[in-house]
Order: structure tokens, then C-alpha cells, then sequence
């Protein structure tokens, strides 16, 4: 396996308000620049499955490997090789948030994914976790998350 990249932030907003961003996968392209839709089929539990269409790039399903109250992981299957979203959100002592967002590949083909990803989604990891950031806040704000 190998990492793309890793984006940090703290937050005043609380865990709660990533997840409500997180769950609501249709207004993904909202934050995230890379993406130009996305579907969810089913609720946003573990186990469930989508398809997310990357700006410039093909249509991609994913399934939501594992859902916590501290994390949430989805898995895109590329031919050869395995795309992984890791979200890990921990409160706090103030009552905000860390998150992290970690990208890795594994499999036959994750060299060449990652010549052919890997710097795009390396570029701008921080710019769509900074977006959500921002994102998150202001629901925070407004008390809809």
C-alpha cells in the first residue's frame, strides 16, 4: 500500500458537522473541486455503494468500508488497484475537531494509478478539506449540523 497524501485541519465546528457533509454525498462538488457528482445507493452505513464521476475522468463505483463515530472510509475500485479515502475526525478539548483525510492505493496497478492520480490528488487534498472546513463552520454557525 501506498500513501498519496494526508491533509489536517482543526476545526470549531464539531465532529458532527463533517459527518453531515460527509453523509450528504450529493453536495460533495460543493467543497470538493475534483468531483463533479456523486451518487450514493442506499443510506450512508458501512457497506453501502456509490458512483462518483472525478472531473475529467471516468465514472468510479465506491463502497463505504467502514463508518465510526471517529472515521469514515470509502474504497474506489480502479482496474489493478484500490483507492482508499481514510476521514478521521477527533473532538477536541475546546469542543472542535481534528481531521484528517489520508489517501492511499493498494494493489497490482497503485504505481501507475498514482503516476497517473497521484500528484492531481496530492495538489489539491488540503484546498478540498479546507473547503469542507469552511463548509462545516458555517452549518456549524447556523446550527444545521
Amino acid at each position: 500500500m501506498m500513501t498519496i497524501g494526508t491533509a489536517r485541519t482543526t476545526s470549531t465546528a464539531a465532529p458532527s458537522s463533517f459527518f453531515a457533509r460527509w453523509a450528504d454525498m450529493a453536495t460533495w462538488p460543493e467543497w470538493n473541486a475534483d468531483i463533479e457528482w456523486v451518487r450514493l445507493d442506499g443510506p450512508f452505513k458501512a457497506g453501502s455503494t456509490g458512483v462518483l464521476k472525478p472531473k475529467g475522468g471516468p465514472k468510479t463505483k465506491f463502497v463505504i468500508a467502514e463508518l465510526a463515530d471517529d472515521r469514515f472510509v470509502d474504497v474506489s475500485r480502479l482496474a489493478g488497484a484500490r483507492m482508499t479515502f481514510s476521514h478521521f475526525v477527533e473532538e477536541t478539548p475546546d469542543g472542535g475537531t481534528k481531521v484528517q483525510v489520508t489517501v492511499t492505493l493498494a494493489g497490482p496497478l497503485s504505481h501507475l494509478w498514482n503516476l497517473i492520480l497521484g500528484k492531481g490528488i496530492k495538489a489539491t487534498l488540503q484546498r478540498d478539506l479546507d473547503s469542507l472546513k469552511a463548509v462545516a463552520e458555517a452549518l456549524s454557525t447556523r446550527g444545521l449540523a
